[in-house]
């Protein structure tokens, strides 16, 4: 994850800084990681099905799709070092999105089990998390509003083009 981000803007936080416990815990966490391969076309997980834990993507490129209101949205993609799916690992354990491998892929599951009893252990690794949680959000809706930025000057400078010429 690098910084390439302007000054206010919400960066992702590295992995190792994100999950950095003591050491019994980060052992809890190591044991316990899955190893996922995944096709080109195979879905990892679906929107509004249980989470089984936090990935981490290893490898690859996917994409986050969401149902909302009769219509498929393509929510943006995810690379290698993207956390996946915090709001459903930190919230109420369904996942919020459906993920898709765009290429192969691997990830890394930490199982929910184990996350939980990590957050036993640790307290202060769900505040890491959720303050990641919460620059995910600010990313996100940064990116929203840029987009809806860029096709609002689109349109006003298509309106201004169609009104000069219709005046010529």
């Amino acid at each position: 994850m690098q910084s390439d981000a302007k000054p206010g803007e919400a960066t992702p936080r590295p992995l190792a800084e994100l999950l950095a416990c003591p050491p019994a815990t980060t052992e809890l966490l190591n044991v316990s990681a899955q190893h996922i391969e995944f096709a080109t076309g195979d879905t990892v997980f679906r929107q509004g099905t249980p989470c089984r834990g936090l990935y981490i993507v290893a490898a690859g490129q996917l994409q986050r799709r969401a149902d909302r209101l009769q219509s498929r949205l393509v929510l943006g993609s995810v690379h290698p070092g993207d956390l996946v799916e915090l709001a459903a690992a930190l919230g109420n354990g369904q996942h919020t999105y459906s993920l898709v491998a765009q290429s192969p892929a691997s990830l890394m599951m930490l199982p929910m089990e184990s996350l939980n009893r990590a957050f036993d252990m640790h307290p202060p690794l769900r505040m890491q998390l959720l303050e990641e949680l919460a620059r995910e959000v600010s990313r996100a809706y940064t990116s929203c509003c840029a987009t809806r930025k860029a096709g609002m000057r689109r349109r006003t400078t298509k309106m201004s083009v169609t009104e000069s010429t219709s005046i010529s």
